[in-house]
């Protein structure tokens, strides 16, 4: 891997800035590998447009911002409207297949997947979402092992929740493993 420039997208509530965190914690923590996070939000902390920028790399990292994405997620067609514009020729476009209808017009993979839908059919709480996406991601590209994942999980929420968290991490990593192959 030489550089993997990623920017979330959606708005607040979804726990997209929190799955980049996450993300950049796992490569850092526990794969040796450098990372940075960046992150704003709308007028509103929830319901707002929200964005994260995470550069995983295995050289140093002088710049935190992303410019131009290789993979982007989007949670809102809005963030979608907003962002896939700006996405690197033949990057990753991963959306969910609720709230984001995909127009062709970037030239990127695009994986639309019904991940909301998913969580709320077979873990029947949305506050999981994002982690189901971060699952998604990581089946599709590979960025970080699972595991890391879930150490990072283990030493960021409450014991009480890890089970709900593991089965949304397992069904996005599914989904995406179906969808890249």
């Amino acid at each position: 891997m030489e550089r993997s420039r990623l920017v979330f997208s959606g708005s607040g509530g979804q726990g997209v800035i929190t799955a980049a965190i996450l993300l950049a914690k796992a490569a850092v923590l526990f794969e040796g590998k450098n990372a940075t996070q960046s992150q704003s939000y709308g007028a509103a902390a929830r319901g707002g447009a929200t964005r994260s920028d995470v550069l995983i790399s295995e050289s140093d990292i002088y710049f935190p911002k992303v410019v131009q994405p290789n993979i982007l997620v989007s949670l809102t067609q809005e963030s979608y409207n907003t962002f896939s514009g700006i996405i690197r020729p033949g990057g990753l476009l991963l959306v969910d297949a609720r709230f984001v209808s995909i127009e062709k017009k970037v030239d990127a993979k695009h994986i639309s997947l019904p991940m909301y839908e998913t969580v709320m059919e077979k873990i029947g709480k949305p506050i999981v979402f994002n982690i189901c996406m971060l699952g998604a991601l990581l089946g599709a590209t590979r960025l970080v092992q699972a595991q890391s994942i879930l150490k990072v999980l283990e030493i960021s929420i409450p014991r009480d929740f890890m089970d709900m968290n593991k089965k949304a991490l397992e069904l996005g990593m599914e989904m995406g493993e179906s969808a890249a192959s």
